[in-house]
C-alpha cells in the first residue's frame, strides 16, 4: 500500500517570543536537528523518545507531527502499524493505523497544541485510505500534573478525539475492558472498502455473540 505523506505546516500565537510550529509529517532528518523538551517523559525519558520518534518517521506508513518552539519540540503525535504483540494487528491490515502516542509538554498545553497536531495529521485528506484508531488507558494519563480525575481527564481526551471525528467503539478487548474509563476511539476515513470494515469488526470482537 502506497503511504501518501503530504507536508502541512501551521503557526499557533504563544505568550513566547516565537510561535508555536506545528507540522508534519516529519521526516527523520528534520528530527535529529531538532531537540526534545525536558519534560516529554510520559512514556520514556525524553532522549530515548527522541530516538523512537526518529525511528517511526522512517517507517513506509510512520507518521509523526510535531509542535516545536524554535528548535525545541515541544509536542508530537505518533502514528503507525500497530504492535505485532497486540490483537490489532491479528489480520496484517494494511489500512489499519495506531495513533499511538500524543504528548505536549505541560507549559504549552494552553496554545492548543494537541487538536492543532490532530487537525494536521489528518489535513489534505491524506488519512482518507485508512482505519485510525487508538487505545487510551489511564495509566497513561497525566493524572498527577494535570491535577484532573480519571473521568475529566477521559473526557478530555474524547473532546480531543473528536475534535479530528475519531468515535467511541465498542470492543472485547481484555485490557480495554480491564477499567471502565479505558477505550477505544476510531475513525473510519472515507475511502475505507467495506471488507476492511469487516475486518476490524473481526479485530475488535472475539467472541462473535457481542457484535
Amino acid at each position: 500500500m502506497l503511504h501518501s505523506k503530504i507536508h502541512c505546516r501551521h503557526e499557533l500565537p504563544s505568550t513566547r517570543d516565537e510561535p508555536l510550529i506545528v507540522e508534519g509529517p516529519v521526516d527523520p532528518g528534520m528530527l535529529r536537528t531538532l531537540r526534545m523538551h525536558p519534560s516529554l517523559d510520559a512514556f520514556r525519558p525524553p532522549p530515548e523518545q527522541h530516538e523512537a520518534l526518529i525511528e517511526i518517521a522512517g517507517l513506509p506508513e510512520g507518521r509523526i507531527i510535531i509542535a516545536r518552539h524554535t528548535e525545541t519540540i515541544v509536542g508530537y503525535v505518533t502514528f503507525h502499524y500497530p504492535d505485532e504483540m497486540e490483537r490489532w494487528s491479528e489480520e496484517n491490515m494494511q489500512d489499519l493505523i495506531e495513533l499511538g502516542a500524543i504528548e505536549v509538554a505541560d507549559e504549552y498545553r494552553k496554545f492548543g497544541a494537541g487538536s492543532s497536531m490532530l487537525r494536521t495529521a489528518f489535513e489534505m485528506g491524506q488519512l482518507e485510505p485508512y482505519i485510525v484508531f487508538t487505545t487510551e488507558y489511564y495509566w497513561h494519563w497525566d493524572l498527577t500534573t494535570s491535577g484532573l480525575g480519571v473521568w475529566e481527564y477521559r473526557r478530555m481526551m474524547e473532546k480531543l478525539m473528536k475534535s479530528v471525528n475519531m468515535v467511541w467503539y465498542a470492543t472485547d478487548d481484555p485490557e480495554i475492558c480491564s477499567h471502565p474509563a479505558n477505550c477505544l476511539m476510531v475513525r473510519v476515513g472515507r475511502d475505507v472498502p467495506l471488507a476492511s470494515k469487516e475486518q476490524f469488526d473481526r479485530i475488535r470482537f472475539h467472541q462473535r455473540f457481542m457484535y
